[in-house]
């Protein structure tokens, strides 16, 4: 299983919410490839990238961000945030980002999945983004009438590759992540699953391990010192 510590990007800093609330937000780093470098060094091949204004407004404000670390680390990006056409795509791929998340676009409009996929296949992974077992979208801020369960599936009949899977009540509360979730999509779903949002202890980096996940997203753990996020690679890795 693959550990992709995360950066939550808001005016070019890294920082990090509340439950998905932007009214409780904390900044860690005003040089985000500060915190990349660290993550670098610690044995990471990956780094999960969210771009929270970009969310909210369908822009991409802090691409110059994203292509710095990109460009200056040996680190594979995957961005998600704002990305609600193709020349967005085209546009964070050509700064060097090895993935790029589809999350609202994949909701209020299936066909740009159908266009995405198509063109750029594995570079194209899904935010499954759940808030009382419904997608949430917008930054978090909407709930559709879609299940994640049955999103899910809908997005793996559309030959996504990957999905990446938060659990919103569990995002940054310190508290534990989803098990039971996570299982249940594990035994439904055929395709990569990565999750994301309460992994705060090496107990739930092994209990994910050992549901045969594809990755785990590492964020507020990190930086509160909960994980010492070499030693979780290495678990994820054995």
């Amino acid at each position: 299983m693959i550990i992709l510590p995360a950066i939550d990007l808001y005016d070019k800093k890294a920082v990090r919410l509340y439950k998905g609330d932007y009214r409780q937000m904390t900044v860690y780093d005003d040089h985000p490839l500060n915190t990349a470098h660290i993550f670098e060094n610690a044995g990471a091949r990956w780094i999960h990238m969210v771009d929270l204004e970009g969310a909210k407004e369908g822009t991409t404000p802090n691409m110059s961000v994203v292509a710095e670390v990109a460009g200056k680390t040996s680190l594979q990006v995957e961005i998600g945030g704002g990305i609600r056409s193709m020349e967005t795509i085209d546009r964070y791929l050509d700064a060097g980002v090895a993935r790029v998340i589809l999350g609202t676009a994949a909701v209020t409009k299936p066909e740009f999945v159908d266009e995405a996929v198509d063109r750029f296949g594995k570079h194209i992974a899904v935010g499954a983004d759940a808030k009382d077992g419904c997608i949430a979208t917008h930054g978090w801020l909407n709930r559709s009438d879609q299940t994640l369960s049955g999103f899910c599936r809908a997005m793996q009949e559309k030959g996504v590759s990957t999905i990446i899977c938060t659990d919103i009540s569990k995002d940054g509360a310190m508290q534990g992540t989803n098990r039971e979730l996570y299982e249940q999509l594990a035994n439904e779903l055929s395709l990569d699953i990565i999750a994301s949002g309460g992994v705060s202890s090496l107990d739930d980096v092994e209990a994910l391990v050992a549901m045969g996940l594809s990755g785990a997203i590492i964020g507020k753990a990190y930086y509160t010192g909960a994980i010492d996020l070499a030693e979780a690679i290495r678990k994820a890795a054995l």
